[in-house]
């Protein structure tokens, strides 16, 4: 683990996390980003919507940014760890995404994040990139 990843994590690192991958475009705006692989999304900072709101004001969230996950397997086990900031709506149901706050992401390592990050590449990057980037990180 190299110096600031256990550090908390911060918004601004996801920039730095998925732009570091192989072959990512950066969309969106400065605003609301996407960064995605072979034309397929796979972090996205979501524009707020009905879906996900405050319990308490009732108020659409406006910091709600999406990760793709491989499974719904790896989806709940994300969404059900209490320990993590991770959770998901009704209008998510079948989706292969978890949904976190940008509030909430200091709860995560920026090692944690990391993980998530490249989690969410490998879910939606064409799998021989995904297996030449899994092969070049253990050589």
């Amino acid at each position: 683990m190299s110096d600031g990843d256990d550090r908390p994590a911060r918004v601004e690192d996801i920039h730095e996390l998925a732009t570091a991958l192989p072959d990512v475009v950066v969309g969106g705006d400065a605003e609301r980003p996407g960064f995605a692989v072979g034309s397929k999304t796979f972090v996205f900072f979501r524009a707020p919507r009905k879906d996900a709101f405050d319990p308490e004001s009732g108020e659409p969230y406006t910091d709600v940014i999406a990760f793709h996950v491989e499974s719904e397997a790896e989806k709940q086990a994300l969404v059900q760890d209490e320990s993590t900031p991770f959770f998901t709506t009704p209008h998510w149901n079948g989706y292969l995404a978890v949904l976190l706050l940008g509030r909430d992401i200091g709860r995560l390592s920026r090692a944690e994040l990391a993980e998530v990050v490249q989690d969410a590449w490998l879910a939606r990057a064409p799998k021989r990139k995904g297996a030449a980037w899994r092969a070049a990180r253990h050589a």
